[in-house]
């Protein structure tokens, strides 16, 4: 199994999860981040980090999100690696909010 960043990283892109990877599988693009499902050695360690609860363990992911599986292994391939923290999209706060955190 492996950890997958679902929907709710959209117009966040928080990235505390990333300064706790030990494998660096973060990856990203303008709107939010992926996890390279074949990097991941699915320590759980970043999981708590995220402030809107955007990762999740592959095989706790409800139904109606599963496709963020397929969709973090073929964005993880194509967008930048993110190793160090950096700040949230100016739309972080308000999204947070929005979701309820």
């Amino acid at each position: 199994m492996t950890f997958v960043v679902t929907d709710n990283c959209q117009k966040c892109r928080f990235t505390d999860c990333v300064s706790v990877c030990p494998v660096d599988c973060f990856y990203g693009d303008a709107g939010q981040l992926y996890i390279n499902p074949d990097e991941c050695i699915d320590c759980g360690a970043c999981e708590p980090e995220c402030p809107v609860e955007a990762i999740k363990e592959e095989s706790d992911l409800p139904a109606e999100q599963e496709q963020w599986i397929q969709i973090n292994a073929e964005k993880s391939q194509h967008c930048e690696n993110i190793v160090q923290k950096q700040d949230p999209l100016p739309t972080a706060e308000a999204r947070k909010a929005e979701l309820g955190f």
